[in-house]
């Protein structure tokens, strides 16, 4: 049975209509290649777009919550309890090359006293796949409406797929990055950078990867998926930044995930954002 609640609906509702111009776009694309200006602007557009359409659709059902936003930054409410929090086409550069490896999230976070932040609905949506991936708090983790999600129960090595974003030279973490990268190839586990750090998380929540790890994220980017994982009896760690590492977020199945956290974080202690 599948989560029918007021948040869910209203979020889906959002997420749908805010899909419509990206499924539409995307056929657009191609025609866009021979100039790198011209893509980039187009989903640059776009993505300003698809966040107006949920933050207008969000505010109009939730008017006192709060936003966090990939494109707008912060917008406070005047209930500072609940934010919502947007990504609205994750996966820019697969879609500027027609890959439809792209989706949209949104989560509704629950902020504590303490400052520690609480995912407690969401919704990744696929729109060119068409898939609807959907938690909230305590109720599972579905998929198009009708099947529970649930991680894998894969554990030998040489069966593990792990997802995580590629190391780019530009990016302040890129050499831990490639040292991370090394220690983790030094195993027979299969990697896979796809390019939506939203979508893996959704992936994995189906049991589609194993286990994921990311350096120096968002919020937008991995609350929705935080929240899918655990839902479908995945195991999620966030780590802070140090002198020695930047925030690292690891998720998999349990069956891996103590040796990943291990093999990654090197027994460097663990700071869950959810509150007590």
């Amino acid at each position: 049975m599948t989560i029918v609640s007021a948040n869910i609906t209203v979020m889906t509702n959002a997420v749908r209509k805010a899909a419509k111009a990206i499924v539409r776009d995307f056929g657009e694309i191609e025609h866009l290649q021979v100039s790198r200006k011209g893509t980039s602007d187009f989903v640059t557009n776009l993505d300003r777009k698809s966040e107006k359409i949920l933050f207008e659709e969000l505010s109009r059902a939730r008017p006192d919550y709060g936003f966090l936003m990939e494109e707008s930054g912060v917008v406070k409410g005047t209930n500072a309890e609940y934010e919502w929090v947007i990504d609205p086409i994750d996966g820019t550069s697969n879609f500027i090359h027609a890959i439809p490896y792209v989706c949209i999230s949104v989560a509704l976070e629950k902020i504590h006293s303490n400052g520690g932040r609480e995912p407690i609905a969401a919704v990744t949506y696929s729109p060119i796949l068409d898939e609807l991936y959907i938690a909230e708090k305590g109720q599972g983790a579905y998929v198009n409406d009708k099947r529970r999600l649930k991680v894998s129960g894969r554990k030998e090595m040489d069966e593990i797929m792990l997802a995580t974003c590629a190391p780019r030279k530009s990016r302040q973490d890129y050499d831990y990055t490639i040292r991370t990268f090394e220690k983790i190839t030094q195993h027979p586990f299969i990697v896979r950078t796809a390019g939506a750090t939203a979508l893996d998380l959704a992936y994995l929540s189906a049991g589609r990867y194993d286990g994921a790890w990311y350096n120096s994220c968002k919020r937008w980017d991995i609350a929705a998926g935080i929240l899918l994982v655990r839902e479908a009896g995945g195991m999620v760690t966030e780590l802070p930044a140090t002198e020695t590492h930047p925030s690292l977020l690891i998720v998999s199945n349990p069956a891996i995930h103590d040796r990943l956290v291990t093999l990654i974080s090197k027994d460097e202690p663990a700071v869950n954002s959810l509150a007590s």
